[in-house]
């Protein structure tokens, strides 16, 4: 689905657990996974501080208040939420009840309309704030034929236009429930944070042939914990403090890319995304989508 540095093209395929959209949209459920060598190997990064500077849901949030779909004020509250979580520690209560707030402010929306807003709002807010070094390391998986995936707790959407943006393999991230093609502000399941990362990997590896132990993970931050030991390589970058003691004491990479703040610029122009994608993009998103029951 992504060209890589031999210009191979893979298809995805649907996943059970909800949470995975191939950065293209397009989709062969008949098609079996691929499982020569080179396809075994895959890298998993997270998104919030480890390839964006920040929270890319807050950046999403940031571009919606500038379109009045909620108030300043409304946008300070979620901020200071997310500054206590990043200060506090992002524990599994507070993470949830954050991504409820944040997908509440969707709820009665078109599903078609809010992705669209997000190709604008990543062209304002996301596009320089991509960590240059940790998007190079997402080049060199790519190049050396490996699929790279983004792993966030972000909603899907969001995470699948980045990672399209910056032309990566695809996303998984936090399902928001729909109906008929409009969000009812609801979560599909649960937060895709600490645990569910690594149940989401496992799902994906075992539908696409991966081999975990030659596979590479990516993260800032303690609570992805899970997803780092579930490969033969953790890598954490620009880790908090709790993460960097533990790479140390297990002897994993560190890379830190915060001296500086050297960001880029990257990701394919809006038009081009949507063009490339179309309508196939918003009917991968229908067929994944659980629908709610009518009621009768």
């Amino acid at each position: 689905m992504v060209a890589d540095g031999g210009n191979r093209r893979d298809t995805c395929t649907r996943y059970p657990d909800h949470v995975a959209e191939p950065a293209s949209g397009s989709r062969d459920l008949a098609r079996a996974p691929t499982h020569e060598p080179q396809h075994r190997c895959a890298a998993f990064f997270d998104v919030d501080n480890t390839m964006m500077v920040g929270a890319s849901i807050f950046h999403f949030a940031k571009g919606m208040a500038a379109r009045d779909f909620f108030s300043w004020r409304d946008l300070m509250r979620f901020t200071a939420r997310q500054t206590r979580l990043r200060v506090r520690g992002e524990r599994h209560g507070d993470m949830h009840t954050a991504r409820e707030s944040a997908l509440a402010f969707v709820a009665g929306k078109r599903v078609a309309d809010i992705i669209a807003l997000g190709e604008e709002i990543y062209d304002e807010e996301m596009a320089d704030k991509i960590w240059s070094g940790t998007y190079a390391l997402a080049r060199q998986h790519l190049d050396s034929g490996e699929r790279v995936w983004l792993v966030t707790a972000t909603p899907v959407e969001l995470a699948t236009i980045i990672a399209r943006r910056l032309t990566l393999t695809g996303a998984l991230g936090t399902v928001s429930e729909s109906q008929d093609g409009v969000y009812t502000g609801r979560l599909v399941g649960e937060v895709l944070h600490g645990e569910a990362k690594a149940h989401a990997i496992r799902a994906l590896a075992a539908r696409e042939g991966l081999e975990l132990s030659r596979c590479t993970a990516y993260s800032d931050s303690i609570n992805d914990i899970p997803m780092l030991s579930l490969v033969g390589r953790a890598v954490a970058v620009n880790p908090d403090s709790a993460l960097r003691a533990e790479a140390k004491d297990r002897g994993w990479e560190i890379r830190d890319f915060r001296s500086g703040r050297r960001v880029a610029r990257v990701g394919i122009p809006a038009a081009l995304g949507l063009s490339a994608v179309g309508g196939a993009f918003a009917a991968g998103m229908a067929l994944r989508r659980r629908r709610t029951p009518a009621t009768t």
